[in-house]
């Protein structure tokens, strides 16, 4: 039997490649992992956690003008964004720190380094110089910002990786893009002080959510104060003599401003990774094709979270490494389930999802039922707060089975995490409507709507 450095070598250090590092070095595996930035990847470092922060930070803004409505004032508040900036930063390094102990922890060899493929069980670290073995390799490299380069000017844009350290918070801000990301930071920079406008190539922000949700987020946006731009893209971008941006729009609009981020799409991080040289088989957009198992046409090579281009969010990744690590080193071969994952927006108002759209619902399972709620959330009364709250049930009109809930609106993420289970275990409506309500609260509607839903194009109208 041939002899190998490693039993399992990982590349990249992300949350999909820390976990499948950790539980095959407690299953007894000697393992390696690679990382050419920082521990944690993209979730950690530059995604999810610094974002959140920020969103949290951005929220204040509404909530002191709300304060007024019930008895304080708050006149004395001021932001300052050097003081966010930082403590995110270290916040970011705590929690790195702590991925980074979690894996020596384990027992796996940390190097920091790029790794590259060589063949089908070999890489090469690019700064020392050496190369290394393992009877398994698992590409965990992620994904990454993506860019027009036909963009004229594009050079002077940003992305979302590079909005966590800015140096000072922009007076006005271009966002291109439609996505969530899009409107996360739209929202962000909004919140904290900022001038923003969106500018999008379709009709209604967050292509792929249910329609109901798309309208509703693409309406609070504007009545936040977000300029919605949309039927059309950035078509240049200069810079001006006094050092500001001009957006040219292909509609013909121009528009000054102080920073321009591209949010139109990421892609996954397999640029000079040697997988071709190793003959590793590659999808749409340059993503690794994996079979259930995560495992690629080369038998000794793996790849897991969003490298692969399957379901692009942190916890999938998570446990598709789970999943891998107890298939090849626990003996219980695994294939992570990737229907029925909630996700969220963490924009204004926030979203949260789980299961099927009503489009979605209607091609795949025929008929079906929709029950839906708009309301003003009884925090937002007494302010004088116009924001409303979505909820929609979709449900299999033959079995009366739940396969899609979709909120929009205060703590739309934390209850659908909640719904999810619920879906998961196909609960079917009159199970969702024998439990008891728990008033007051806005979740309470998702156990209380009775009355079917019948867009008017249902209705014969």
């Amino acid at each position: 039997m041939a002899s190998f450095d490693f039993d399992l070598f990982v590349i990249g250090a992300g949350s999909g490649g820390v976990r499948a590092a950790r539980v095959a070095a407690t299953a007894g595996a000697k393992v390696a992992v690679a990382e050419e930035f920082r521990i944690g990847g993209t979730c950690v470092v530059r995604g999810c956690v610094p974002k959140k922060l920020l969103v949290y930070g951005s929220e204040y803004a509404k909530a002191f003008e709300d304060a007024k409505g019930y008895g304080w004032t708050v006149e004395w508040a001021r932001f300052d964004w050097a003081v966010l900036r930082e403590n995110v930063a270290r916040e970011v390094d705590r929690l790195s720190g702590i991925y980074l102990r979690n894996l020596n922890n384990a027992g796996v060899e940390v190097i920091h380094d790029r790794a590259e493929l060589l063949g089908s069980n070999t890489v090469r670290l690019v700064k020392d110089g050496r190369s290394v073995t393992a009877r398994r390799i698992l590409v965990a490299t992620g994904g990454r910002p993506w860019r027009p380069k036909d963009l004229k000017g594009v050079e002077h844009t940003i992305t979302s990786d590079e909005a966590f350290g800015l140096a000072e918070l922009p007076k006005h801000v271009v966002i291109a893009g439609g996505g969530y990301i899009a409107v996360e930071f739209a929202s962000i920079f909004q919140g904290l002080g900022a001038e923003v406008c969106l500018v999008y190539r379709g009709e209604t922000v967050l292509n792929g959510f249910d329609d109901d949700v798309r309208v509703h987020v693409h309406a609070g946006l504007k009545n936040a104060g977000i300029s919605v731009v949309t039927g059309t893209v950035l078509q240049e971008v200069s810079v001006r003599a006094n050092g500001r941006k001009m957006a040219a729009l292909a509609n013909g609009m121009r528009l000054e401003t102080d920073l321009v981020m591209m949010a139109v799409g990421r892609e996954p991080y397999t640029q000079g990774l040697g997988l071709e040289a190793a003959g590793v088989a590659m999808g749409p957009r340059g993503a690794i094709a994996v079979n259930a198992y995560s495992q690629t046409n080369i038998a000794s090579i793996f790849a897991v979270g969003d490298v692969t281009d399957r379901v692009n969010l942190t916890p999938v990744a998570i446990r598709e490494g789970q999943a891998f690590a107890d298939t090849i080193f626990n003996d219980r071969p695994t294939a992570f389930d990737h229907r029925d994952i909630p996700s969220a927006v963490f924009t204004r108002p926030q979203v949260g999802v789980v299961g099927m759209t009503e489009t979605e619902a209607r091609r795949v399972l025929g008929r079906v039922d929709i029950y839906k709620t708009v309301f003003r959330p009884m925090k937002h009364i007494l302010p004088d707060n116009q924001e409303r709250m979505l909820m929609k049930l979709v449900v299999e009109a033959a079995t009366q089975r739940v396969v899609g809930v979709h909120v929009a609106g205060p703590e739309a993420a934390e209850m659908v995490q909640l719904a999810a289970i619920a879906v998961q275990a196909g609960l079917t409506k009159p199970q969702w409507d024998a439990t008891c309500a728990l008033h007051p609260t806005a979740a309470e509607e998702l156990v209380t709507m009775r009355e079917k839903f019948a867009p008017l194009a249902l209705r014969g109208a």
